[in-house]
């Protein structure tokens, strides 16, 4: 694979991995969406046995067996922004959108920002970020995998 394949593989890849923000010298405005997701996968056991080894505990993993038509199927749920990156005194606007999952109980800790985000339902969070830290944002009914976190890097002179 060629420099400028990997080059641009990698920064198409980037906005999964997180979204930055971008300093200036003083605060800006700033606007994300985070989405409630499950990818999942799955075969037929007569392709791909069901695995036995048990997942991470906690309602975060989901492990289906076998249907009548022998499909299993592994799912996890996630943030579909699992960072947020801004700059001390960014005035942040953060849409929660509930696409999977039937309910989200939902803390962004040390913000104390508290909600339940539902399946069809936007839950808009702002504030300023006032402190530099990491500021975990995490659903209590999907662990050990619904975890994200936002984190307010220090606003250089």
């Amino acid at each position: 694979m060629s420099r400028l394949t990997v080059a641009a593989l990698a920064a198409s890849m980037l906005p999964l991995v997180s979204a930055i923000a971008q300093p200036s010298q003083t605060g800006e405005k700033r606007a994300f969406t985070i989405a409630a997701i499950e990818p999942r996968g799955g075969a037929n056991v007569s392709q791909e046995a069901l695995p036995t080894d048990p997942l991470p505990a906690g309602g975060g993993y989901v492990l289906r067996h076998p249907d009548q038509t022998g499909r299993w199927e592994v799912s996890t749920y996630l943030w579909s922004t699992p960072q947020i990156v801004v700059h001390q005194g960014d005035a942040v606007s953060l849409d929660f959108v509930g696409i999977n999952g039937a309910a989200h109980p939902t803390e962004i800790k040390g913000l104390d920002k508290v909600f339940t985000l539902k399946r069809g339902h936007v839950v808009k969070v702002e504030f300023t970020a006032d402190k530099p830290g990491i500021y975990p944002v995490i659903c209590s009914a999907h662990q050990p995998t619904m975890r994200g976190e936002i984190v307010v890097l220090p606003r250089s002179p």
